[in-house]
């Protein structure tokens, strides 16, 4: 396939909730687009977007899945998003790449957690948004409600592009201020014949309403229109469009449509949104990066003819290989290309290109800026690398990862499956940046450290499936924190003849807690290493990094304190690396002994919904995990429980609020905070 015309190139996710319908649309999305002639259904196994085995299984989506369609004269790379908070990762580097994103909210559930955390995640990377209130067909189908807990919650302002024609089982088309007609959706043909008609006369009034507002959202991004608005003239949809993109694009306007995917309705509107209103590669801010040669800022142009500046954002072990996706922001990319990591500060060569539909492949001989890609040959590149050309090398702000909760031992159940482990467990590590494998030093066990308890689950079933290692697993456990309880201060000299030769060094530093949830803040003065060698220097930046990540109780991170270093005296005739290593060393360790260590331990924010002759149970059942009930909201028949609970108190929750609630009850959950572990926790761990 030839390159397309950039003005025409949406790149693009769907992002929400776990269940809301991602996958659905995603399905209705290549069906309408000519890519598949045949939907798959999520409930069914058979979902193009969702291929892996784990996938197929359980319904949902585990990892970002990347394709490629046309739409009328539009190029889509779409990327579907699972909607769990264990494969947040997913969700965060999709949208460090992508130029705008379709949230899509549930008719009946509105705006749930992981709605909110995705948006948030939108938020942080500047992408513009169009919205979707999806299942418009189900019983307690409500979009104005929808509309009232998207300003309640996630703090803007939406802007209703359609009016619903029927409620629930009998909603069947929809109503387009902008064009002024309604569009009604064939039941017949998989609703692909959309028929036009007038607005109903006892509807004119509502949609007319309605269209004021869309034309004045409008008129802030046109003068034109403002003007011929405030003088009551008629203003043409090929007018409102424009305007109305300028805001999605500057991120303060956001459209909202009305679907039911699963019955076929409302999709090809979206897809006609989708090339009016979301961004071109051409549209969005260039991106910084840094000019490793000259140490200076360099802006990346949306330009095949310019440098290659690229962003690896995901990696799959893929039959064995290492498959790397790319998001080519500037240049272009052919296969036998050389490309600079600048990581790793070396070159390798890229085998092949690929344009990737679901886990099939179609090889191309061409990327260019815009592009999103796959490539194989990139041995060394993992999630967050940049790579450039060679003669040109640049660095673009790499990914940020959230911090595992959860870990359980594992151990290989045969000889063969211990050889095969090591090597099945640094690929998984390849392609999931939020999955660690470490040694437990005590018991010599392999810990693995997940988002959660789906995750590492997951982990355990690929590892079988797709690296055939048959293993063991311990109980989940929680991943705790460690802090200090008062301040202290500590001044190390360290000084030894280590064969023949004096190793000295000499630090004083200090420890002081901080506020939860407030991290760990590393204070060096820069004075204080004026007349130290750069190489030292950087040596001891590392070394007070290294020391926070283990603390004295069992080896947990630290967080929630700063460490300040406020002596370091540089004798050019004694001190050495071994030295003032040694020193750093012991003076954490006693500072930490010295300043009350504690644990703390995860807590998570809790959404529970519950049949209403339930509620008083279930939240007997919080109460007695330690939960912090923080509000419930009533709908008929149900109730939604908004909570915080240790971590340590969900584990297999699901079995005990099914048995309560007849198996009506259902929770979701993501991490909140850390907060002190209670006494029996600290006694288990010898900590007075």
């Amino acid at each position: 396939m030839a390159n397309p015309d950039l003005n025409q190139v949406r790149n693009f996710g769907i992002i929400s909730h776990i269940d809301a319908g991602k996958t659905t649309v995603s399905e209705r999305i290549l069906f309408y687009a000519g890519e598949i002639h045949k939907m798959g259904e999520v409930h069914d196994g058979m979902a193009v977007m969702d291929w892996m085995e784990q996938e197929q299984e359980r319904g949902i989506t585990i990892t970002a899945t990347a394709t490629n369609c046309r739409w009328k004269n539009y190029t889509f790379n779409l990327i579907d998003t699972p909607g769990h908070i264990d494969f947040t990762i997913e969700v965060e580097r999709s949208l460090r790449v992508l130029d705008g994103a379709v949230a899509i909210f549930s008719a009946v559930e509105g705006v749930q957690p992981q709605s909110e955390s995705v948006w948030r995640q939108a938020n942080r990377y500047q992408v513009p948004r169009i919205c979707l209130i999806n299942k418009m067909d189900r019983i307690g189908a409500d979009h104005q409600q929808v509309l009232e807990s998207i300003v309640k919650q996630l703090d803007i302002t939406p802007l209703l592009l359609q009016l619903p024609l029927g409620s629930e089982e009998n909603f069947h088309g929809v109503i387009d201020l902008i064009a002024e007609k309604t569009i009604l959706f064939a039941e017949d043909d998989q609703g692909q014949t959309l028929t036009s008609g007038e607005i109903p006369e006892e509807l004119r009034e509502v949609a007319q309403r309605q269209r004021e507002q869309i034309v004045e959202a409008a008129a802030d991004f046109d003068d034109n229109i403002l003007d011929d608005f405030l003088h009551g003239n008629a203003i043409a949809a090929e007018r409102i469009l424009p305007a109305l993109r300028k805001g999605v694009i500057n991120c303060k306007i956001y459209p909202v449509l009305l679907g039911s995917a699963l019955r076929n309705k409302g999709i090809q509107p979206l897809l006609d949104t989708i090339c009016s209103l979301l961004p071109s590669p051409l549209d969005i801010p260039p991106p910084t990066a840094t000019r490793l040669d000259k140490q200076e800022s360099w802006k990346v142009t949306t330009d095949p003819r310019a440098e290659l500046c690229a962003l690896a954002f995901k990696v799959l072990a893929d039959e064995g290989r290492k498959l790397s996706y790319l998001r080519i922001y500037s240049g272009s990319l052919k296969p036998g290309d050389s490309v600079y990591n600048s990581r790793t500060l070396e070159s390798e060569k890229v085998a092949r290109l690929f344009r990737m539909h679901s886990h099939k492949r179609e090889r191309i001989n061409l990327a260019i800026a815009g592009d999103i890609v796959t490539a194989t040959g990139l041995k060394n590149v993992l999630t967050g690398d940049t790579i450039s050309n060679p003669e040109f090398p640049l660095q673009l702000a790499g990914l940020e990862y959230p911090e595992p909760v959860v870990s359980l031992a594992i151990e290989p159940k045969t000889l063969d499956d211990r050889d095969k482990l090591p090597l099945a467990l640094e690929k998984l590590q390849w392609e999931d940046p939020t999955f660690r494998v470490k040694e437990d030093l005590e018991t010599g066990q392999t810990v693995l450290t997940g988002m959660g308890e789906l995750h590492l689950e997951v982990v355990i079933q690929r590892l079988k499936t797709d690296f055939g290692v048959a293993t063991q697993t311990g109980r989940p456990q929680v991943v705790y924190r460690e802090t200090i309880r008062c301040a202290t201060e500590q001044h190390e000299i360290f000084e030894r003849e280590v064969e023949g030769k004096i190793h000295h060094g000499e630090v004083k530093i200090r420890l002081n807690p901080t506020e939860r949830k407030s991290g760990i803040n590393i204070d060096i003065p820069e004075q204080l290493l004026a007349d130290w060698p750069e190489e030292l220097a950087e040596l001891i930046r590392t070394n007070l990094t290294m020391a926070c990540q283990s603390g004295q109780i069992a080896g947990y991170p630290l967080t929630d304190l700063t460490l300040s270093l406020i002596e370091a005296p540089y004798n050019s005739n004694k001190t050495t690396e071994l030295g003032i290593s040694a020193a750093i060393s012991r003076a954490i360790t006693q500072a930490l002994r010295n300043g009350k260590p504690t644990l703390l331990e995860p807590v998570m924010a809790l959404e529970l919904i519950a049949p209403s002759d339930y509620t008083g149970r279930v939240m007997g059942s919080l109460n007695q995990k330690r939960g912090q009930i923080e509000g419930t909201l009533s709908r008929p028949g149900q109730d939604i429980i908004h909570a915080t609970v240790p971590l340590l108190e969900m584990f297999g929750y699901m079995t005990e609020l099914r048995s309560a609630t007849k198996g009506q009850g259902s929770f979701t959950m993501e991490f909140s905070h850390f907060d002190q572990a209670p006494a029996e926790i600290l006694e288990k761990f010898g900590v007075s």
